[in-house]
């Protein structure tokens, strides 16, 4: 259906972050625009309502005209990790192998500091133990044990099962998690505590869901194991209640496609898919998936991804066209045994917390964020601590009536009567100054986080293409990629949705992973070489049986799946393994498994230092992965009229006074929109746009390319 302007909208894509919900709506040609909204946790198909509508505003329709015409729709947010936080899940019992009923009070000790400083984690003293998503009264253990090879060395103590799911009835419980010790390597131990529970259930009258870990998370790790498979009986069953609310919203104003959602791998799947806890961080997720997009179509091979939201600042590096991803990944202080896409993510965005510490007189920015609360400089906000935004609003950088393009206005004597408060007066300064200081300490502390990540990976910037996104990338770019010489430093106009953007990029795609833990010695003959590309090929064949499977409650047939069987190795003998894509399909004869050894070889002299390199001692394939995508439609990059390096007239909208390295300078605003392909602005200048605002300091200069793409540069 087309509207009066005649585009006809054919792709959906929602990012509901923390703060703002982003909806990124594509048509036909591949162009798009981007609606921006405050994210409503509560329920969020509302707030995804919102920013539908004033995405779909820009083309003069409605969401009722749009709906039924578009082919797909993909949602990322953090419903399921806010329910994780919040510990507001469902009263689930655990089955154990006897012994390890404390295991989840214990954390591995490690989850007592993740997330922690370097000077925490040393002292045991601020270590401190999070809340049990199950507490020990729900935790009954039996008697049973499968070895490391996968055969019984203690039956399974049956009349032990049967009194546990019992006990665990009494207390009233929603689900039933079964976690036993290397069930990934011979499952029959868990398969009987599920048929002994249905058993004893049926007898009870009451139906329980019943989740087995060598079902869901076949994986070596037990401790990450438990908590990935507690995940999805705590937290995604009820989470998929709100996606399926999502879902029936679209659908009551005409849709008719099959809402997915980002996953933690990179691909999107059905909200109906077995396991939905991989969806628990899906929006920095699509950040990424759409800088790997743009890239491939810009030719940049190495990309440091940036993203500033109201609450963190998330990064990931694209290295030779590839994204890292974290087999036992941590979030929200949880090991969890769900392949991620590797983003680091610091407590530091545009709506934390700044403070005085009293003791020292030091600044302190976060990690508690006003969120969608915005800052003091919003009143209906209820913050009365000073935040990142109130602190931009005093130095100019905000126009407070064009905040979210004018729906939300923000107060500028609030914040400055705040900063004045809170922060200069008990550090003896103007209050711009403070303010000022406060913006340059975020922005080098952002800048020192990004610079050990690229660093740590044996980098430097000089090697890398700068992408900043987000509601506050670029607002804060030009301060955290100061004197850091990126290659390129990009901000694509439409930051504030790129992870909306994300979402649309990626493919249809199920990925399952099984742990199989296969030596590799030098030296094997070619029988042994065979017998263990025998047992890849079997892992590889069961988990694109589970993928077909998946696909299949979508209506696609095995024949549409463009299956991608990947592996994880490592150096025997060493700790890290590697992800990377087999360059065979299958292993027919010796020498593709001689490939797929080599494919470690050259991954692994791209990571570390060649001295780490210990071919000689073998290797150890870890695990087998099986990707299956269908290939969906995509949106096209921008194109805008060429102009000349002078912007027209009309670009420039009006001037104001803006606090620049401790003077008021006179400062020409600029429309985002107005502007054309070839444009230069020299800074000092300010770039709006309805849902963020580009900071262009003295000594800076931006310029925009045909692609809707800005690179700042040194002027």
């Amino acid at each position: 259906m087309s509207n009066g302007t005649g585009h006809r909208p054919r792709i959906l894509a929602i990012d509901a972050g923390g703060t703002m919900t982003d909806t990124f709506i594509i048509n036909e040609r591949g162009e798009f625009v981007v609606g921006k909204a405050q994210t409503t946790p509560h329920d969020e198909s509302i707030g995804f309502l919102n920013s539908a509508r004033d995405a779909l505003s820009y083309w003069d329709t409605t969401v009722e005209e749009s709906l039924a015409g578009m082919v797909s729709g993909i949602y990322s947010g953090t419903a399921m990790l806010n329910r994780l936080l919040e510990r507001k899940g469902r009263r689930v019992g655990v089955i154990v192998t006897a012994g390890m009923e404390d295991y989840l009070r214990l954390e591995r000790a490690i989850q007592t500091y993740l997330g922690y400083s370097y000077s925490d984690r040393l002292h045991t003293v601020t270590h401190h133990h999070n809340t049990p998503l199950v507490p020990r009264k729900r935790i009954v253990g039996v008697r049973e044990r499968i070895d490391v090879f996968g055969k019984v060395a203690i039956p399974l103590y049956e009349h032990e099962a049967r009194t546990a799911v019992e006990e665990l009835l009494a207390l009233d419980i929603d689900a039933l998690v079964v976690n036993l010790i290397y069930s990934f390597k011979n499952p029959a131990h868990e398969q009987r505590v599920r048929a002994i529970a249905e058993g004893v259930m049926a007898a009870a009258g009451r139906s329980v869901p019943i989740y087995l870990s060598s079902e869901l998370y076949p994986l070596r790790a037990d401790f990450p194991r438990l908590n990935a498979t507690l995940l999805e009986a705590y937290a995604a069953e009820p989470s998929r209640e709100q996606l399926q609310r999502v879902r029936a919203v679209t659908r009551a104003h005409g849709a008719n496609f099959d809402l997915r959602v980002m996953a933690s791998h990179g691909g999107t799947i059905s909200i109906d898919a077995r396991e939905l806890a991989r969806t628990l961080i899906s929006g920095p997720i699509g950040g990424v998936i759409g800088a790997k997009y743009l890239a491939e179509r810009i030719g940049a091979q190495n990309v440091a991804c940036t993203d500033i939201g109201g609450t963190s600042f998330d990064i990931a590096l694209i290295t030779d066209g590839e994204y890292q991803i974290k087999n036992v990944p941590d979030v929200a202080r949880f090991l969890l045994n769900i392949p991620l896409v590797q983003i680091d993510s610091v407590g530091a965005g545009t709506g934390s917390f700044v403070r005085v510490n009293p003791s020292n007189r030091r600044i302190e920015i976060g990690p508690d964020s006003a969120g969608a609360r915005v800052g003091i400089c919003y009143p209906e906000g209820g913050v009365d601590t000073v935040t990142i935004t109130d602190c931009n609003v005093v130095l100019g950088y905000i126009n407070p009536d064009n905040f979210l393009g004018g729906e939300i206005k923000l107060e500028r004597q609030r914040a400055i009567a705040a900063v004045q408060q809170q922060i200069a007066t008990p550090l003896g300064l103007d209050v711009y100054a403070a303010a000022a200081g406060v913006v340059e300490l975020f922005e080098d502390s952002l800048k020192n986080d990004l610079l050990g990540r690229i660093i740590g990976k044996g980098y430097g910037p000089e090697n890398y293409t700068l992408l900043s996104y987000g509601g506050g990338g670029p607002l804060h770019v030009s301060g955290y990629s100061a004197g850091l010489n990126f290659a390129d430093v990009l901000i694509p106009s439409w930051a504030p949705g790129f992870s909306a953007f994300g979402c649309a990029c990626g493919d249809f795609e199920y990925r399952y992973d099984r742990s199989i833990d296969l030596p590799i010695f030098p030296g094997s003959d070619e029988a042994t070489m065979l017998q263990l590309g025998g047992a890849i090929n079997a892992a590889w064949d069961t988990l694109a049986d589970q993928v077909a499977a998946e696909f299949a409650k979508s209506g696609i047939a095995r024949e549409q799946i463009h299956f991608k069987p990947a592996i994880r190795m490592q150096y025997y003998g060493q700790l890290n393994d590697l992800e990377f894509r087999s360059p065979v399909r299958r292993i027919e004869e010796p020498g593709d498994m001689t490939q797929l050894v080599h494919a470690f070889d050259e991954l692994y002299a791209k990571i570390y230092y060649n001295a780490a390199r210990t071919p000689d001692f073998g290797y150890l394939a870890t695990r087998a992965i099986m990707t299956g995508a269908v290939e969906v439609e995509k949106p096209a990059l921008p194109r805008r009229a060429a102009g000349s390096p002078t912007p027209d007239p009309e670009a420039q909208v009006g001037a104001r006074e803006v606090y620049w390295k401790g003077s008021w300078a006179t400062t020409p605003i600029y429309a985002m929109d107005r502007l054309h392909a070839d444009n230069r602005i020299v800074g000092p200048a300010i770039i709006e746009a309805p849902a963020c605002t580009l900071v262009v300091p003295p000594g800076r200069l931006v310029w925009l390319d045909q692609h809707d793409i800005f690179h700042m540069q040194q002027a």
